[in-house]
């Protein structure tokens, strides 16, 4: 029997996890045993069980309880806590999801300890190298026996920097996830009518990124942009614990007006939101892709993004944090009624492609 242990630690990886591991427990009982490794990085219940109950994922095997601290200080506790996992336990495979410190923390851990690590979302390029995440998924990359791109650029730029051994377009399984979750969303979340919002009546806001989160000018900058838009327009804005924080510490969150401010909500909620919303204003990879499946209109406050593919198609803008240029983009974005889109991303069975090739 393979054995593949998968390493998450934050909600976007746990989302892309389920697919894969609905695949394996749907067609390959039997042949494949996949245990799942939380670092903890993302640990409170709303940032972490919740995605776990409704997105029916086995319950983590092993949740090392690895959160806080700088990066270096992060990094380093995980990777010397996967690499006892793996030695003692040692798997066949060892799947890692992105872009973020539990994800090179499980790449060096099991590469270090001789085992192929298989990477999904490999081939991603933002090309600022002051972002950790941009380190994070080019050392991955380096050090995969498997690469799993989900767009035909992520292929390019591999090829790029002379890597193609082991590399697949296999498309993205956040599209398999959209598809396969967004009517359930829709018919079982109650968050529209609980906080009394229409559909295509209000802006859906997320901002979380440190390069601005911890740079006081670009969130001051980020959220007056989001108050004057909550002065024309209703907008809901589900806040990251940590960008809550430092609002609170900056003295800047009466800048955000009449914008509601939510609590972290369920990956069902966040889904029947983004789909409902008439645009959606974020710093989030997976929310802009997101965006871009739903077809509603995204802007991004980010000077650059990995995901290239929804601005090229005109379905997403890039802003920075100018207050000018993101009333100014929403303003645009409020005029148009839907995108065009196309299918960059793949069929919808990027899973089903992984686990084959896993199991070959």
């Amino acid at each position: 029997m393979l054995k593949i242990f998968t390493i998450v630690g934050t909600r976007p990886q746990f989302i892309k996890a389920a697919a894969v591991s609905r695949v394996i427990n749907e067609k390959y009982i039997g042949k494949i045993e996949e245990s799942i490794v939380h670092t903890g990085q993302h640990h409170d219940d709303n940032m972490s069980l919740v995605f776990f109950n409704e997105l029916n994922i086995p319950r983590p095997k092993y949740n090392l309880g690895i959160s806080g601290g700088s990066h270096g200080v992060m990094t380093g506790r995980m990777l010397e806590a996967i690499e006892n996992l793996l030695l003692s336990q040692r798997p066949d495979w060892v799947l890692v999801y992105g872009d973020t410190n539990s994800t090179l923390a499980g790449a060096l851990a099991a590469v270090k300890a001789h085992i192929p690590v298989a990477h999904i979302e490999a081939g991603l390029r933002s090309f600022n190298r002051c972002m950790p995440e941009e380190i994070n998924r080019i050392v991955t990359d380096r050090v995969s026996t498997l690469l799993f791109c989900p767009t035909e650029r992520a292929v390019a730029l591999l090829q790029g920097e002379g890597i193609i051994e082991g590399v697949h377009n296999i498309g993205d399984v956040m599209y398999d996830i959209s598809l396969f979750y967004r009517e359930h969303a829709r018919k079982h979340s109650k968050c529209l009518e609980q906080l009394g919002l229409q559909e295509g009546v209000f802006a859906l806001v997320t901002c979380h990124r440190a390069e601005n989160t911890d740079d006081p000018k670009r969130l001051t900058e980020i959220v007056a942009a989001i108050g004057r838009i909550a002065d024309n327009f209703p907008v809901v804005f589900p806040i990251h614990p940590r960008t809550h924080k430092l609002l609170n510490d900056y003295g800047i969150t009466h800048l955000l007006g009449s914008t509601r401010i939510l609590e972290p909500l369920s990956f069902l909620d966040m889904m029947a939101l983004g789909q409902a919303a008439k645009v959606i204003l974020t710093d989030s990879g997976g929310l802009q892709k997101e965006a871009f499946f739903y077809g509603v209109p995204c802007i991004t406050m980010r000077d650059e993004t990995e995901w290239m593919e929804t601005v090229i198609t005109g379905a997403n803008v890039l802003v920075g944090s100018s207050a000018e240029k993101i009333f100014s983009a929403y303003i645009q974005a409020s005029m148009r009624n839907t995108v065009e889109t196309g299918k960059p991303y793949g069929d919808g069975n990027a899973a089903g492609k992984i686990v084959s090739i896993l199991a070959r």
